[in-house]
């Protein structure tokens, strides 16, 4: 006989514990499935076109500055010991490029994904937790302190080797160049800007005391709060551009928004014109046989220009409408040959 030991751990005999509540088991037939199939083909190819059209219309401009090659105007920012280094990119546009224009800089062959960089960043000390910027936690090592054993705020690789490059834009008008402004502001994610990073709270009525007995990362030119000399909101760890660094790309190859073109005189978007694009060249890029290039795109109610997104869904969709044709002719065959049979 068997114990009652036995018996503890047996389930109740339930219908949910026994598994034995009705269930509805869809009996799928030639005349559900090949229709279904149709309707799911000929619905994919329509978003398909709409989604291929529409992007076929987004403009982008793209252009690599690199300066690898020597006819490239960079060329001379590609020396090590080159500082404070600028060139000037000029292209022209035959017609409107429609706005609101979105200026991106990208980068390739960057593994932002790694692990040991993803984690290298102090969350307390970007939350604004003063007690975190004296006391970097061991994840910013090797950026966690200076050579004077002065904690670095903020810590860590990401923000150490936040993006650098500066960017001007002008538009030749009358043989003079007119300034055209970017606009920085809303760039980052919502929930970056309004949760997940805050400011430490200003000391005596001095937001630069709070890092008092702090150094700025190694690679920065100023420290966190001198980010934007011109809009003391920009500063510290909701700097726009910041975040948008912060918030790490998936793939090695990527771009990141670095500001707008929209109201004043862009309001339409940028005119047909000659425009020079002046680079403060910055960030080194060559050492790891990677790529910079900026890229002016405009948007549509589906995002930025994705012509695979487009290519996929007709893919998808002639396939339901062939394999749907395939069982047609298979089904149809067998039926007849089962009623000769009887």
């Amino acid at each position: 006989m068997k114990s009652e030991g036995e018996f503890e751990n047996r389930p109740d005999n339930t219908a949910f514990t026994q598994q034995r509540l009705p269930a509805w088991q869809p009996m799928l037939s030639a005349g559900i499935v090949i229709p279904l199939f149709v309707l799911v083909g000929f619905a994919f190819i329509g978003i398909g076109a709409a989604l291929f059209i529409t992007s076929q219309k987004i403009q982008v401009q793209e252009m690599d500055y690199t300066g690898t090659e020597t006819s490239s105007p960079c060329f001379q920012c590609t020396n090590p010991h080159s500082i404070n280094c600028t060139c000037d990119i000029t292209f022209s546009l035959s017609q409107l490029f429609q706005g609101p224009v979105f200026f991106y800089y990208g980068l390739s062959n960057y593994f932002q994904n790694f692990r040991q960089y993803g984690v290298s960043k102090d969350d307390y000390q970007l939350s604004g937790d003063t007690a975190y910027f004296h006391a970097p936690q061991s994840y910013c090592f090797p950026y966690q302190y200076d050579s004077n054993n002065t904690p670095i705020v903020p810590c860590g690789s990401i923000a150490n080797s936040m993006f650098n490059d500066s960017f001007t834009l002008y538009l030749m008008m009358n043989g003079s160049q007119k300034q055209v402004p970017f606009d920085g502001k809303g760039i980052a994610w919502w929930t970056d800007y309004n949760i997940k990073y805050r400011n430490p709270s200003a000391v005596n009525g001095s937001f630069a005391a709070a890092f008092a007995g702090t150094v700025k990362p190694i690679y920065w030119p100023v420290p966190a709060y001198n980010l934007d000399p011109t809009d003391q909101a920009n500063n510290g760890f909701l700097n726009q551009n910041f975040l948008v660094w912060m918030r790490r790309a998936a793939l090695p190859n990527f771009r990141k928004l670095y500001g707008r073109i929209t109201g004043g005189d862009y309001s339409q978007g940028l005119p047909a014109g000659n425009y020079t694009l002046r680079i403060n060249y910055n960030y080194p890029v060559i050492s790891f046989k990677g790529t910079k290039k900026v890229v002016f795109s405009n948007v549509s109610w589906m995002g930025g220009k994705n012509q695979f997104l487009g290519i996929a869904y007709l893919v998808i969709g002639c396939l339901c409408v062939v394999m749907a044709i395939v069982m047609l002719i298979v089904y149809a065959k067998f039926k007849f040959s089962d009623d000769e049979d009887l």
